[in-house]
């Protein structure tokens, strides 16, 4: 019993190799056919082009059988060759669209997680500056020392230009005129 065990796994083994060579090959050779459609077609229909003699004999016929075209004389395909063929290539195919499927959900996620990032950066900005208001307004009291660190610092320069009533009226009237711009006017400022 061991024996027949042994003898039906080396079997089933060889049998996987043997697929997984056949599967290579195809993908190497579907590979090719992607890499040779977007070269150059021809200009009528059925126009010998000489890149297809790259084409495996396989495919050219499974592909001739699909779009109705019968197949070269002297060249049959099996009926099972050609539902084997068809089997590997919409596994292929399900395997290609489950994985973009799992790339888009990644990706979704991706960007959810970097708008909550910068809200809670844009929030965290602003609480920093209402911070630092509230320092100098208990810096102003007299009495209190006024010892200087490089977070104020770093704040005191956005906490001013919130206050700045020439630099927002600035860039007020620089928008409106940029908004007031006609198309061509826009593009030739942004050159």
């Amino acid at each position: 019993r061991c024996a027949e065990l042994q003898i039906q796994l080396t079997e089933a083994v060889s049998t996987m190799a043997g697929q997984k060579e056949l599967i290579a090959k195809l993908e190497h050779d579907l590979s090719t056919i992607q890499t040779l459609s977007t070269v150059h077609r021809p200009d009528a229909e059925g126009a010998a082009v000489p890149s297809l003699e790259k084409i495996p004999e396989p495919i050219k016929e499974a592909t001739a059988l699909f779009y109705g075209h019968p197949p070269s004389p002297g060249t049959s395909i099996p009926e099972g060759q050609v539902d084997s063929l068809l089997s590997i290539i919409s596994s292929q195919r399900e395997r290609f669209r489950a994985r973009n499927q799992e790339l888009e959900g990644e990706n979704r996620m991706m960007q959810h997680t970097v708008h909550a990032l910068q809200s809670e950066l844009d929030n965290l900005r602003a609480d920093n500056i209402k911070l630092y208001e509230k320092i100098k307004f208990l810096q102003s009291y007299p009495g209190r020392g006024g010892s200087r660190d490089d977070t104020e610092q770093r704040y005191s320069s956005q906490y001013e230009e919130c206050l700045d009533p020439f630099s927002s009226f600035s860039r007020k009237e620089r928008q409106r005129k940029y908004l007031s711009l006609s198309p061509w006017d826009k593009a030739t400022l942004s050159m």
